[in-house]
């Protein structure tokens, strides 16, 4: 055991690669992890290393689950760092579904890059979702960075352009880079006023990107009604606010205005700001009543 991984098969796999996603501070709207579920589900997953929690992990924070077993066996199911080796096509891959460590996260990038060694991946792929002001009628327009600047131009992606505090995403791709591993960042934005989980278009965004980079032959279709449902429900939650509905609308405005910047278009008579900002607190917790009231109605 290194660095608190525990093997438990060590399977020769097909031009593997590593995609990672970590519920916590990297995770909102539990778009990043929501897509690694989703990888994990496509196919007959096998677990093939886990990383300790004690090494990692708060409990206080990060609390283990007490369940009855037939109704009398009371069994712990403690929070897990689990590595699951998944098939798609001519390509084997290493899903990585955890939680942000609360502690020493360079012996956890440690534990990380050991599976990548051991397993071969050529490329490491992390996955982070971010609240963002953007309207949730538009597509996700995903950001990332990458060790290699071809794959950013491959890709098309927007690159990030953030500074500040980081989280395990940005410490594990840093990390790649300097044991010298083709790494890649992808994170997806989520609407700061719609921050309740799930939020299917982040997820399909983030799939639709691994698939891409990976050239994985992913079928996305089922997650397009998913889309489509939430969209809905989220209209008919702010459709009789005047301030939420206005608020959206200018930020399809900023949006329609990059977009055609982008492409050397003028736009007039959109809206492009200075207007009144809702209170964010206040809208999130607009959507969230409705979208619970529409669970409990299900």
């Amino acid at each position: 055991m290194t660095d608190g991984l525990v093997w438990e098969q060590r399977p020769v796999l097909r031009r593997p690669l590593l995609i990672a996603a970590f519920s916590g501070w990297n995770d909102a709207g539990d778009a990043a992890t929501g897509a690694a579920d989703w990888l994990i589900r496509q196919s007959d997953p096998r677990r093939i290393a886990s990383i300790e929690p004690d090494e990692h992990l708060d409990y206080q924070s990060h609390r283990p689950l007490v369940e009855l077993v037939n109704g009398v066996t009371r069994a712990i199911t403690w929070p897990a760092n689990d590595c699951f080796v998944v098939t798609f096509g001519e390509r084997d891959v290493v899903v990585l579904r955890g939680i942000e460590p609360n502690m020493r996260w360079k012996s956890f990038c440690n534990a990380v890059l050991a599976v990548a060694s051991e397993t071969g991946c050529e490329m490491v792929v992390t996955l982070g979702a971010l609240l963002g002001d953007v309207p949730h009628t538009r597509a996700v327009r995903v950001t990332g960075t990458a060790s290699d600047p071809q794959l950013i131009n491959g890709l098309e992606l927007t690159r990030s352009q953030y500074q500040g505090p980081t989280g395990i995403v940005g410490v594990l791709h840093d990390a790649c880079r300097a044991g010298g591993l083709r790494s890649a960042s992808l994170w997806a934005p989520v609407p700061h006023y719609v921050a309740t989980p799930p939020n299917p278009p982040a997820t399909r965004a983030l799939l639709e990107r691994v698939a891409q980079l990976a050239e994985l032959p992913l079928d996305l279709h089922g997650l397009d009604q998913l889309v489509d449902l939430w969209r809905v429900q989220v209209d008919h939650a702010i459709r009789d606010n005047d301030e939420v509905t206005d608020y959206v609308r200018e930020l399809e405005g900023r949006v329609d205005a990059e977009d055609a910047s982008e492409r050397g278009i003028v736009l007039g008579g959109h809206p492009a700001g200075g207007g009144s900002v809702p209170n964010a607190d206040d809208l999130a917790a607009e959507v969230e009543r409705f979208l619970r009231e529409q669970d409990g109605e299900g």
